[in-house]
């Protein structure tokens, strides 16, 4: 089976003449379309004629643009050195001001702006109108907006690139072979203890060549966070990434506390863990994957495909249809190679109606639930497709729901099946996922909150990101973890911290996981009557904000009790695994 994806559904080439065609006509419905915008928006004679015509364009111009950008974009992914493919990025990264500024005009436009209409255009994108009219308080001066997006490709942008690029390009000597970085990091699940060890070693080691270009990164990236979200009238970074995520204070603060009563429970799993892996105290960093049990079965990728789909149509037969679609025909790139990315992401290309999955495969157990998670993300792009694509964005908390849901549906299919060692090892499984997405990622929000706090008065010091990035997996980890054996690091390994537009991309992990595990004890509840309200509530987050997406299948997300519902499911599996052996 092919391990690399297909993207002529997009173009055959960057010198296909039709993507050479498609860059023209952007380039010149832009044009007009910024002509359009601002000689209308100065009043509101004709508001429903031109909110109609505004609507519809954006729509079409949104898939135009994003068609190209993402071929570009997704060659880049799998060979950051592709230089057509950096060429077609910055070509299309020097539209995005006049797109920005274009939004900022309807914006201010539609503010304040009355709106009862019966047109069908309007009354199917209101909370898009909504979220615009509530946006625009922290929007600045179309000049200003302007100025911004051009500064971002030449700033957080660019240090963005240049930090994908070192990781991607990173490689070390490892028992002979000169491996990538992701290679390298997949050794962390290796059945030695040995391998693992050095395997975490080198990795430190290898960070270190880079450590100063990436520190200086980060820092420049939250820097131009701090400053542009003040300039907007933002309390801080974290209310403009609560503010665009369409979610609430109350809601993170009743997850966060609910996710630090049971860190105890985590700590006592990672104790039995060190013991059973025969070490005197706490694990150290390198055996957080370890695997454990009988269980060390790998698989190849045609055995991972059918697995899946089989366990996704079982669920649902339009679930199975869809990952059926993408393995053959070629929606996905699983092959590790030089050049490529690390880690795992999903790409839904409104405009064609299909996504593209790019993963790291070499067998794991781990990497088929990879699958599993990414597919998911597809699936939730397949609900969004007939939507417009103003209507197909979903908000960073609900972003990653369908993906966790649909990856502890494959584990969950595979528990039942299991014999005693199987179950035990899958367990384990589950709970190295699980103290990646609650710990983990709860050390990861308390960095990057010392990072901004910190960031605010000067730039930090590779030694002061080792540090604060030790002090917060101290804080989460708990004696857990051997203390002197964490990994300081993790501020460079992780992508998400170099996006400007994704500040604390790590709070919707645990949001998806907890939300994912309360939507699938629902499911065993109402079995197959449940399989319309979850496609519903996929569709739903397109066009509603985190709090009334959750309201639809009847949960309030400032409830602590419905968090702590989830995490009790998690402890249960705590409480097998220490008590099984």
């Amino acid at each position: 089976m092919e391990m690399l994806w297909s993207l002529d559904n997009l173009y055959k080439g960057f010198d296909d003449e039709i993507l050479l065609s498609d860059i023209v006509n952007i380039e010149k419905q832009m044009k007009e379309y910024s002509s359009w915008c601002e000689e209308n928006f100065s009043n509101h004679e004709n508001l429903e004629s031109k909110l109609e015509y505004y609507l519809k364009n954006a729509n079409q111009l949104s898939d135009d643009f994003n068609k190209i950008f993402a071929f570009g974009r997704l060659h880049m992914a799998v060979n950051t050195m592709n230089e057509d493919a950096l060429k077609l990025v910055e070509k299309m990264e020097q539209f995005i001001p006049m797109l920005s500024v274009i939004e900022v005009k309807f914006a201010k436009w539609i503010e304040k702006a009355e709106i009862n209409s019966s047109n069908d255009t309007i009354k199917t994108h209101s909370f898009f109108i909504k979220e615009t009219q509530k946006s625009a308080k922290y929007m600045l001066d179309d000049k200003t907006e302007e100025i911004l997006a051009n500064l971002r490709n030449t700033g957080s942008g660019a240090w963005d690139k240049l930090q994908d690029t070192m990781v991607s390009t990173l490689s070390t000597d490892f028992d002979g072979k000169k491996l990538p970085l992701p290679a390298l990091r997949n050794l962390a699940y290796d059945a030695s203890a040995d391998i693992r060890k050095r395997a975490y070693e080198a990795e430190i080691s290898t960070y270190q060549k880079i450590e100063k270009s990436s520190a200086a990164a980060l820092n420049a990236i939250k820097g131009e966070v701090i400053y542009t979200s003040k300039l907007r009238g933002y309390k801080s970074p974290l209310e403009m990434t609560l503010i665009d995520s369409r979610m609430d204070m109350e809601t993170l603060d009743s997850m966060l506390d609910s996710m630090r009563e049971f860190l105890p429970d985590f700590r006592r799993y990672l104790k039995k863990k060190a013991q059973l892996l025969g070490h005197t105290g706490s694990l150290p960093f390198y055996d957080l994957f370890a695997p454990m049990g009988e269980s060390h079965q790998t698989y190849t990728y045609l055995q991972a495909s059918e697995l899946i789909n089989d366990n996704f149509s079982k669920f649902s037969p339009k679930l199975g249809a869809f990952s059926k679609k993408a393995f053959d025909n070629q929606w996905i790139d699983a092959k590790m190679r030089d050049g490529k990315i690390g880690g795992a992401f999903c790409a839904s290309i409104h405009g064609i109606k299909e996504s593209r999955i790019m993963a790291n495969f070499s067998g794991s157990f781990s990497d088929v639930t990879t699958l599993a998670h990414e597919l998911g993300h597809g699936y939730h792009g397949e609900c969004l497709k007939d939507a417009t694509n103003l209507n197909s964005h979903y908000s960073m908390p609900v972003a990653e729901t369908a993906s966790i849901f649909c990856e502890s549906y494959v584990v969950n299919a595979l528990l039942k099946e299991a014999k005693e060692e199987e179950k035990f090892a899958i367990v384990e499984h589950n709970l190295v996922e699980a103290t990646q997405v609650i710990v983990d990622i709860l050390s990861r929000y308390e960095f990057e909150s010392k990072l901004f706090a910190m960031r605010q008065s000067s730039s930090l010091s590779v030694d002061k990101l080792k540090e604060i990035m030790i002090e917060a997996q101290l804080a989460t980890y708990g004696d857990g973890l051997d203390s002197s054996l964490l990994h300081p690091y993790m501020w460079a390994c992780k992508p998400h911290y170099y996006s400007a537009g994704l500040s604390f991309y790590n709070f919707p992990y645990a949001f998806g996981l907890l939300f994912a595990k309360g939507l699938y004890a629902q499911y065993l509840n109402e079995g197959a009557s449940f399989i319309p309200k979850y496609d519903e509530l996929l569709r739903e987050t397109g066009r509603n904000d985190v709090r009334g997406a959750l309201k639809s299948v009847g949960v309030d997300s400032s409830d602590k009790e419905f968090w702590r519902n989830s995490l009790k499911l998690i402890k249960n599996d705590i409480d097998y695994f220490v008590n099984a052996k």
